[in-house]
């Protein structure tokens, strides 16, 4: 009587591992759900992202996305691709990532704080959107980070004085947006050109114990 009660386990647990490699959300891996989450997001007038099936093993096929040896997504490349919508916080699981490039497209909405999450990029080029709002001062934490273009956009507040943390960062582009306040003097902003601030409500280079450098905000 026992026995007979028992009997349907194993039954139960090879359904169960049946489904799971059915089921496309598990075998999908967690760099491919963010990114068909921001597929979700996004307008694709011309059908760039396609090829982004989600029910693949790894997005590392999906046109647009590159991976290193060990199938982790590394650059994402979606400049100039006529795409529209906005970015999501899941944008900051792709851990390995290391060039974002989404420039000159109709992208709008804030920038996600979790990108700040992306410890290993290099590259950030955002220009050429609607983004508005604040620049996160997540991306403090961007330690690699050497390129960050983020012009000709709509964003406002200051810039994060928390940038001049940035030691690698070797071109900066804010210009043609609304923002307000002075210009950092310090760290990586000590070599950049007045024209990476051009055509914003800045006040001009930050006069340190003179005036606070939100002055104008």
């Amino acid at each position: 009587m026992a026995s007979s009660s028992s009997s349907p386990l194993p039954l139960i647990s090879f359904s169960l591992t049946f489904l799971f490699f059915l089921s496309p959300a598990l075998s999908t891996n967690s760099e491919g759900n963010a990114l068909h989450a921001l597929r979700s997001r996004l307008i694709d007038a011309t059908n760039v992202l396609q090829s982004w099936d989600p029910t693949l093993v790894n997005p590392c096929t999906w046109f647009h996305v590159t991976c290193d040896a060990n199938n982790h997504v590394i650059r994402l490349d979606l400049g100039n691709s006529n795409i529209s919508g906005s970015l999501g916080p899941e944008l900051g699981q792709l851990k390995h990532l290391q060039y974002l490039e989404l420039y000159r497209n109709d992208i709008g909405g804030k920038v996600p704080k979790e990108l700040g999450n992306l410890k290993n990029l290099v590259s950030m080029d955002l220009y050429g959107n609607r983004f508005e709002g604040k620049i996160p001062t997540s991306f403090s934490k961007l330690k690699s980070l050497r390129f960050l273009r983020l012009n000709n956009n709509k964003l406002s507040g200051s810039i994060p004085r928390e940038l001049t943390r940035l030691s690698n960062l070797k071109v900066f582009d804010v210009s043609n947006n609304d923002l307000c306040g002075t210009i950092p003097v310090d760290g990586p902003f000590s070599t950049f050109s007045m024209e990476s601030f051009e055509n914003n409500r800045l006040s001009g280079p930050e006069l340190q114990g003179l005036v606070p450098y939100d002055f104008g905000c």
